[in-house]
């Protein structure tokens, strides 16, 4: 029995340590983009969800092509007049910033987050008291919330590759 008790306790320690989990921490030299809503009305939340759509769409014509955090830079900051047409459209006060930001901690599918100031785009609909999205718009993680049915490890494994694409140019 003596001998049983640190057996059990080894063997915690190894499933404990299996299961621990490596995040992937997104690199400073990211771009998010994030859309807060007026409020958590059903009404505020859609029209968060209609606008982050048409924006999205936007930028990822504006960022298709891109290959360094410099180039998405300047075409981010040489589009915001279109952002702030298709923003416009929708008949709702709202304030458009690109710079730093601040975000909360976040985690989403295994890959953490730091809570931080960070190089942003930030849509605040009305008085920005609801629920936000928000997601990495360089490296182009964005693209991988469209793909359907993507589980956690898949979602780590592209986003590793985005990552490394992206950041060791």
């Amino acid at each position: 029995m003596k001998k049983i008790i640190p057996i059990l306790f080894i063997l915690i320690l190894v499933l404990v340590g299996f299961n621990e989990k490596e995040h992937i921490l997104i690199p400073n030299d990211a771009i998010r983009f994030r859309i807060i809503a007026n409020s958590n009305t059903k009404e505020d939340q859609n029209l968060k969800k209609i606008i982050k759509k048409d924006v999205e769409n936007e930028l990822f014509k504006i960022i298709k092509d891109v290959d360094n955090i410099e180039e998405a830079r300047i075409k981010i900051n040489n589009n915001l007049d279109k952002i702030d047409m298709i923003v416009n459209k929708y008949n709702v006060n709202y304030d458009i910033k690109y710079g730093n930001n601040y975000f909360p901690i976040k985690e989403y599918k295994g890959i953490k987050y730091n809570a931080g100031n960070y190089e942003s785009l930030v849509i605040t609909l009305g008085s920005g008291k609801g629920d936000n999205w928000w997601c990495v718009l360089f490296p182009p993680l964005c693209l991988l919330d469209e793909k359907e049915n993507l589980n956690n490890y898949e979602y780590e494994f592209y986003a590793k590759e985005l990552i490394n694409k992206f950041i060791n140019k």
